[in-house]
């Protein structure tokens, strides 16, 4: 199959599409991504990319082109609009210059609105079936973390994702809550396949020799860890509540691997209230060191605010976790804690509440390690029976196969 992949974000930018592409491409098929500078999650152009440079690309067999965007920045909800606006006009008018290939099919999985208009323009002009991996439930994550604010504007989007969803050929939902609401907004039934997110191959138990980089860096003492976006989402007021109920424990440290829109107030926050001894920010690292460090922690930590959206969602970073064979501490609410429990891969609580959290964290903290360890390969085992990488690639592969053989355009 010859298939177009549109994302937003892609490579050299860590998001779990840069693998699923690969994925494709190693099951025999052509993937050809239309994505956009990258920018995230710094807000600025990486170096050596602009407007004019690098526009195509290669990424393990995947063939990339780049339209120009208006960066994210670091600031308000605004220049985050304009991003995704950005991506989305130069994508509808620049594809039919920059793709004169042949596709079968249309695949795009991020958001909605900046993938979703340029994916039904490439559908019209090409004849091709599309098919939407629905990642978040718009318009409410949008209201949810802040991004947008407008009831009319989020009426807008809504109609706009209905739109999308009564178009699309195939929806799949990252979680199994997302089902009766993407049917609520038009999505057929018979059209609608759970298909939850998974991990790269190297997320898995590693060891870390002395004296490497990562064990440099890891203060002695219990590790609750956090890996991923520093955002409104992620709910940072929680945590930084209950590491200072904590305090008086001084080898627990909080330390996170990250960055994000809101990393400058989660270090006003801990320079106003004195927690440099316990909580540390390391920033971003590659998705290659990832796994090194999970296996230097006691405890890996997903949080989320408590908003109703949010309880339908299954954070990525659950998978990530699992695989590598630890014990987890999840303050977030519905799906998310419900995978957790189902698998007795940690210790779960209410989302938005700092005292819980500090309660669960000291659960683990007085476990034996025999008790963690025991977490750890139960949620490794769920992983490889629920989410492992290869098999929900061929589930996919499969999907698409039969979708392009029932349009009558059928090239491959």
């Amino acid at each position: 199959m010859n298939i177009l992949l549109i994302s937003q974000y892609f490579w050299p930018e860590n998001f779990r599409i840069n693998d699923l592409a690969a994925g494709l491409v190693e099951r025999g098929n052509r993937v050809t991504v239309l994505t956009g500078i990258p920018n995230y999650p710094e807000g600025r152009f990486f170096p050596g990319y602009g407007f004019f440079k690098k526009s195509h690309e290669e990424y393990r067999g995947v063939h990339i082109v780049r339209v120009p965007v208006v960066p994210r920045g670091r600031g308000g909800a605004l220049r985050l609009v304009v991003n995704y606006i950005s991506f989305a006009m130069n994508a509808c008018l620049l594809t039919p210059f920059l793709l004169r290939s042949k596709f079968d099919m249309i695949f795009f999985a991020l958001s909605p609105l900046a993938e979703g208009i340029p994916a039904l323009v490439m559908k019209r002009m090409k004849k091709i079936p599309v098919m939407f991996w629905v990642q978040d439930l718009w318009p409410e994550s949008l209201s949810a973390t802040g991004i947008v604010t407008s009831p009319l504007i989020l009426k807008i989007v809504e109609k706009l994702v209905r739109s999308l969803y009564m178009r699309c050929d195939r929806i799949l939902v990252q979680s199994r809550a997302f089902i009766p609401i993407v049917q609520k907004r038009g999505g057929d039934a018979k059209r609608i396949a759970y298909f939850p997110n998974s991990a790269e191959e190297l997320y898995r138990p590693v060891t870390v020799e002395p004296g490497a980089l990562e064990s440099t860096r890891i203060p002695e003492g219990f590790i609750v860890m956090f890996a991923g976006n520093i955002g409104a989402a992620q709910d940072f007021p929680t945590i930084l509540s209950a590491a200072e109920r904590l305090r008086e424990y001084k080898d627990i440290h909080w330390v996170i691997v990250g960055d994000g829109r809101m990393r400058p107030w989660v270090e006003e926050h801990i320079r106003m209230k004195g927690m440099e001894a316990y909580f540390h920010l390391f920033g971003r690292y590659p998705l290659e060191a990832m796994p090194r460090f999970f296996s230097l922690a006691d405890a890996l930590l997903v949080t989320l605010r408590k908003e109703p959206i949010f309880a339908f969602t299954i954070p990525s970073k659950v998978q990530s976790y699992m695989a590598c064979a630890k014990p987890i501490i999840a303050a977030v609410d519905g799906e998310g804690a419900k995978i957790i429990e189902e698998a007795a891969a940690g210790i779960t609580c209410p989302a938005e509440n700092p005292e819980a959290l500090a309660s669960a964290v000291l659960k683990m903290y007085k476990m034996s390690e025999t008790e963690r360890r025991r977490m750890g390969s139960n949620g490794r085992n769920y992983f490889e029976m629920n989410f492992e990488r290869n098999r929900l690639i061929n589930i996919l592969n499969g999907w698409m196969r039969e979708m392009v053989e029932e349009n009558p355009r059928c090239a491959f």
